[in-house]
């Protein structure tokens, strides 16, 4: 979501786009949670900490850095934007793709004559200004069409300007942002002078803009707006669209795009907004789930982008920014986000407070604006001083290079992340976050499938308060000391050079999967210096592997899994040398129910409000007795999860375990027959509905 001062109000002391108060009392109702993580907490300043454990799995691997994957945000109301400063700070910090022209401005903004009604525009960012300035970055453009006040017409002009009269090759094209803020759900501050605000209206334009756009140049990708599952307005269908914003959108434009975009603004302080990056493993999984289930055939060639990123309140300048980007942009990286932007270069001065020591300006930018505030007691550091966000992203780039594939890394400690990168090099680097603003943490590195060398790992580390990233080379790559607050990366050579490892199989692929098994399928791998003896399967249990079957061809049907359960596999080759190769890409896939069962249940969201819904359970007897008394159990998928209170049962929740017991008016169940229950749960991240159900004990069908 966006708020006031992300529209430039206090940036550079000029017309503001108009304010929205009500759009402010939703963003503190909306937030994705109000609540710390169970069990985070950190210890006393001072008091004696408990040794890190921290595992990083060669084995285990993830999704490949792109060559878009760090991005930033650039705005038209941005006077600095074209300047040689600004582009080569971006540069340095790595930015590989840069938004334009800015938000919800992109909404207003009309690229013929460069003006934006209703807001400010500053000289010298038009879009062929722009341009120079991407190509001074060395960074990929992502253009966002005029959905609000513009045409499919006017959009198929820019690219042909873009791309036939100028050459740029601009290859990324969203239609329009965060338009599902257009009123249809009740809050307006995205324009939109269409007489339809609704998403299927939006979906049927997206349709019209992606055909005219690809007309004028069929190698453009074109992405559709969506929102972040368990974001603000995810679950809720108004009007007469047949369901929520994203299930429409997908539903009609999905065989037309070739991704989608999403933004994140998880909200709270810092010791709320730094231990919501766990959620991002299940919110990219439920996004993915509904690509593949609504955008129709060939869906997973829709990529993902996440084009604004930020906290939203204290420390946005300051050292848990850092921490933030660095933790988002690998998780979500990892998960196969193809780029992810940080809000903003420049955005002006906010509320000013202390944060771990240090000054905190309230400025989503990554670089300072030079801006006071209002009353000119408290003023920025000079222009394009970086923040504490941009030595974030700078880390970001000394870690995951394009190319590199993230494996599996994993912390005892939820005050400290742990992500791991694997380079065509034989390198391993390991990204170390300390959430802690207070102590530091000794850290143990354990490595598997990969054996470190035994000299010196280069070292960056970034530190509360610090104004550059310290570089050098120190210790081991098996143990570390986290200062407070910081940030350390170690790259870490092998103990001796691969010569003639065989390739990493292909993209796996699952099929027949049932409560139990699935067969897995893969692309053949290329030998190294000895032929290929054969494939191994391994399933990803947190950060080890642990091997489920092997194979001498390139299919395995692999048993024994437990029922509604998300399995992540990877397929490994190994030669008659005993060489092991990468990791193939990972395949995700959940296990389902029974198709045969003596019982059966039917669980359905009939209302959704973003952090709670109304839930109608069915339970089915499908055996040809009736049952005289019963239990309903289930588990929770996550931690956040929870049932809030319940009717016509006895609720009980333990931990993540959920019972459920019949009353006196509905315990007994005939053969063929049916009880309903309901409840309102409760969730403060995304929302994975639970797959497997138990009546009396026995596994039912889930329909």
């Amino acid at each position: 979501m966006r708020i006031s001062n992300r529209y430039g109000v206090r940036s550079f002391a000029r017309p503001a786009w108009p304010s929205r108060p009500a759009r402010a009392a939703l963003v503190a109702s909306m937030l994705l949670g109000t609540s710390l993580l169970t069990g985070v907490g950190a210890p006393s300043a001072g008091a004696a900490v408990a040794p890190v454990n921290v595992t990083v799995n060669a084995r285990a691997g993830l999704a490949t850095v792109s060559d878009t994957a760090l991005g930033v945000n650039h705005a038209i109301w941005d006077q600095y934007l074209a300047t040689h400063e600004t582009s080569d700070l971006l540069r340095s910090a790595g930015v590989q793709m840069l938004r334009y022209p800015g938000g919800s401005y992109a909404d207003i903004y009309h690229w013929r004559d460069h003006t934006a009604p209703g807001g400010y525009v500053a000289p010298g960012t038009d879009f062929d200004t722009f341009m120079g300035a991407a190509r001074r970055v060395g960074a990929e453009p992502m253009i966002i069409a005029n959905y609000g006040t513009g045409t499919p017409a006017e959009a198929a002009d820019w690219v042909r300007y873009a791309n036939v009269t100028k050459g740029y090759g601009a290859r990324y094209w969203t239609v329009g942002n965060e338009n599902y803020g257009n009123g249809h759900y009740g809050s307006a501050w995205e324009a939109d002078h269409h007489p339809d605000k609704s998403a299927t209206y939006y979906a049927n334009l997206v349709v019209s803009y992606a055909e005219a756009m690809k007309a004028v140049d069929p190698t453009i990708k074109v992405g559709a707006v969506l929102t972040m599952p368990a974001n603000w307005p995810d679950g809720l269908t108004a009007g007469n669209d047949p369901g929520p914003w994203n299930q429409t959108v997908l539903a009609i434009a999905g065989p037309k795009i070739d991704f989608v975009d999403v933004h994140w603004y998880p909200g709270g302080n810092a010791a709320e907004s730094l231990p919501r990056t766990s959620h991002i493993t299940d919110a990219v999984h439920l996004l993915r789930q509904q690509i593949t289930r609504y955008a129709g055939p060939d869906a997973g060639r829709i990529g993902i982008s996440l084009t604004e990123l930020n906290v939203t309140a204290d420390g946005m300048t300051s050292q848990p920014a850092a921490l933030f980007l660095a933790d988002a942009y690998s998780g979500l990286l990892a998960a196969g986000v193809f780029t992810v932007h940080w809000w903003n270069v420049h955005n002006g001065i906010g509320r000013v407070s202390t944060v771990a020591g240090q000054t905190d300006y309230g400025d989503f930018g990554l670089l300072s604006s030079g801006t006071c505030t209002p009353d000119g007691s408290v003023c920025e550091p000079p222009v394009n001083t970086p923040f504490a966000a941009y030595h974030g992203l700078s880390m970001m780039s000394r870690f995951a290079r394009s190319g590199d594939q993230f494996i599996r890394a994993g912390s005892d400690q939820p005050l400290v992340s742990a992500h791991a990168v694997r380079r065509a090099n034989g390198e391993v680097a390991v990204l170390l976050v300390n959430k802690d603003p207070d102590n530091a943490y000794p850290v143990t590195i354990d490595y598997a499938g990969f054996a470190p060398a035994t000299g010196a790992p280069t070292v960056h580390t970034h530190t509360n308060g610090a104004t550059a990233i310290a570089t050098g080379r120190s210790g081991t790559a098996t143990s570390r000391t986290l200062p407070p607050y910081s940030l350390t990366t170690l790259v870490v050579g092998p103990a001796a050079a691969a010569t003639g490892v065989p390739g990493a199989p292909g993209q796996p692929r699952a099929s027949g999967v049932t409560d139990r098994g699935a067969t897995i399928s893969w692309p053949a791998a290329t030998p190294g210096a000895s032929p290929i003896a054969k494939y191994e399967v391994h399933r990803q249990n947190g950060a080890v592997s642990e091997q489920i079957g092997e194979t001498t061809g390139t299919t395995l049907t692999v048993g024994n899994l437990d029922p509604g359960r998300r399995y992540t596999v990877n397929v490994l080759t190994r030669d008659t040398a005993g060489r092991v190769s990468w990791a193939s890409p990972p395949l995700t896939f959940t296990t389902g129910s029974p198709a045969v069962s003596g019982c059966a249940v039917r669980f359905a969201t009939t209302t959704d409000w973003g952090n709670g819904y109304v839930a109608s359970v069915d339970i089915v007897n499908n055996s040809g007795h009736p049952v005289d008394g019963w239990t309903l159990t289930w588990t929770w998928p996550t931690s956040w999860q929870r049932v809030g209170s319940g009717w016509s049962a006895n609720w009980e929740q333990v931990g993540g375990n959920v019972r459920v017991t019949g009353t006196d008016d509905n315990r007994r169940i005939p053969a063929g027959g049916t009880t309903n229950v309901g409840f309102v749960g409760e969730y403060s991240g995304p929302n994975v509905a639970p797959t497997a159900f138990r009546l009396n004990g026995t596994l039912c069908t889930v329909n």
